[in-house]
């Protein structure tokens, strides 16, 4: 199906200011004509261009207004002059109002649909309105002022309080507390923690007792920040509610137990992976957000530089072998997994992948969820995958021997078998492959890449500022910077008696914290001849470190400084993922 004109126009206009290549022009038009996806929707998805950018050109497109939102201070008492439900169902928000005139920002004012329903509201209640287009930044920068946290949990305490703190309520039966959890005031509690979580761009929820009081604390761009506390007495209730969404045990508190919760936010499907922990008097249970239906970013957009991208490019396009990713929980090893997976995503391949649990789903490629209590686990899967006529095969983790020997014998049938490990560099993906008793002359003839990884919080652009830093700190960091191969700074000016680098005031739009957003710090190690031949020798460390040191390989504490230079990153943050 043809692109309409407007959409055809919106990409002429990108490519025109330079946002876009020709190629991607191609790219994305051939994917909205076999998907029927908007242009906009890809461009989003594909992150091919700023948010912001986008939204000017399309408010330039069609004769509208543009406003970015996350530059106003405002007031929640403006945002609820449009009902919450309002604001839902036409993706639309109020953010001032000057002369009885009422002026609301809607993601998409060409909806015929949605424009219609917010028309109809204004006109019902007499409201003369002007209407500007935002981006989706701006809406849910705005929606999360319809309530805070807290005062929406606060109206619902007060309901549940007689029942739940009551002399009589450690006494009560399972029966009567599964009444108590499916009445509003719990159901309600849970609910907003559940899509704050999403709409802050949480990754988890740790919900737990601590002293006398029940803590909710949110992990955003890798930190925990307390978001919420309630009074210990509503905890067990809590923890309840959860169990039953999760279709969990709800008498059973002795031992740990996994779930899954799935809600929809905005007509998106978000999953909460759930897990119990018993703890001496109560249980914590810890959720993790996935929302298995954001596009895949390209490894530009992770972070990896150049250098890298290319690296990474030549090894996967190889026909068998094995490329592993390392690095701790929550250093974005799947994502980036996920990022080459895609990048050889071909008609002509049969990619096939066992995960634990799907964090993205890609067209094309055929998932599988492993289900260790029914004996599916990620060998005996792997077993089963060989017998499907694979070209690429991606575990989602070696955690045994008997995994990463199976991994290794696919690789050398040839098969190209993409996984992750946990080790804390590239390097040491070796030696823990060898202590899973995997043989050194299999390992020297299937390795073909090793990444490893960590995530570093990246300067809020909105309030980023230049900074020097303390002569004794620059006079280390120059020591090391120095020491970095010339092809990774040749880009840099570092002639200048003193080094610029950079931080984040704190702003409405990085809450204060001066970061907004991720980028990946990592070191990439492909496997030539030499490192073949050192491989099965048993990896001897001190020859290791030498062959490096002479094969101008970048380090992640060298790439995370080379990123605090380019301006990404601040040096607190570089030392705070890359210390030991």
């Amino acid at each position: 199906m043809p692109l309409k004109s407007q959409a055809a126009e919106l990409l002429n206009v990108l490519l025109e200011a330079g946002k876009l290549t020709d190629e991607q022009v191609a790219a994305v038009t051939k994917d909205a004509e076999s998907t029927g996806k908007p242009v906009e929707v890809l461009l989003s998805e594909k992150k091919l261009v700023d948010e912001e950018f986008l939204t000017r050109a399309r408010a330039t497109l069609h004769g509208l207004q543009y406003v970015d939102l996350t530059t106003r201070q405002l007031d929640s008492k403006d945002v609820n002059l449009l009902p919450r439900s309002v604001a839902e169902s036409t993706k639309a928000v109020a953010f001032e109002k000057v002369d009885d005139v009422l002026s609301v920002g809607m993601i998409d004012p060409v909806d015929i649909r949605a424009r219609q329903g917010l028309d109809f509201y204004l006109q019902s209640n007499n409201i003369k309105a002007k209407i500007f287009i935002i981006s989706t930044i701006s809406f849910n920068y705005a929606f999360k002022k319809y309530e805070a946290l807290g005062k929406e949990v606060e109206k619902a305490l007060e309901v549940a309080k007689e029942k739940l703190a009551g002399p009589k309520a450690k006494e009560e039966k399972i029966e009567q507390i599964e009444e108590v959890i499916k009445g509003a005031p719990v159901s309600r509690i849970v609910s907003v923690i559940l899509r704050h979580a999403y709409e802050g761009n949480a990754s988890d929820i740790h919900l737990e007792p601590y002293g006398d009081i029940s803590r909710v604390r949110y992990r955003v761009d890798g930190v925990l920040r307390t978001s919420l506390t309630l009074p210990l007495y509503v905890h067990p209730s809590l923890v309840a509610r959860i169990k039953v969404l999760a279709n969990l045990k709800l008498d059973e508190t002795r031992i740990p137990q996994d779930g899954r919760i799935t809600e929809n936010f905005n007509n998106k499907i978000i999953d909460f992976r759930i897990s119990t922990l018993p703890l001496r008097d109560n249980e914590k249970v810890v959720m993790r957000v996935l929302d298995t239906t954001r596009g895949v970013p390209t490894l530009e957009q992770l972070g990896f530089r150049k250098q890298y991208v290319d690296v990474i490019r030549k090894e996967i396009r190889k026909p068998h072998g094995m490329c592993l990713i390392s690095g701790p929980t929550g250093s974005g090893k799947s994502t980036t997994l996920f990022t080459v997976l895609n990048m050889r995503n071909e008609e002509r391949v049969n990619i096939s992948t066992l995960e634990d649990p799907v964090e993205y789903e890609i067209k094309g490629v055929n998932q599988s969820q492993v289900r260790p209590e029914v004996g599916f686990t990620f060998a005996s899967g792997l077993r089963a995958l060989l017998r499907q006529d694979p070209n690429i095969i991606m575990v989602g983790e070696i955690r045994d021997g008997e995994t990463g020997e199976l991994a290794v014998h696919a690789a050398l049938t040839g098969h190209l078998i993409f996984s992750t490990i946990h080790t804390n560099d590239a390097i040491g993906v070796i030696p823990r492959m060898l202590d899973m008793h995997v043989e050194p002359f299999l390992l020297s003839a299937t390795m073909n890449l090793a990444i490893a990884q960590r995530l570093g919080r990246k300067i809020c652009e909105r309030c980023k500022t230049q900074i020097q830093l303390p002569p004794e700190v620059e006079a280390k960091v120059r020591e090391e910077v120095m020491a970095i191969p010339e092809v990774y700074r040749a880009h840099l000016d570092l002639s200048a008696k003193q080094w610029t680098f950079y931080k984040g005031r704190g702003c409405l739009r990085c809450g204060d914290t001066g970061y907004a957003g991720r980028v990946a710090v990592a070191e990439v190690i492909p496997f030539n001849e030499e490192m073949r031949t050192l491989v099965s020798k048993g990896f001897p460390v001190d020859q290791v470190l030498a062959y490096l040191r002479k094969s101008d390989v970048l380090n992640i504490k060298q790439d995370g400084l080379l990123k605090a230079l380019e301006g990404f990153t601040t040096i607190e943050e570089v030392m705070r993922i890359t210390a030991e």
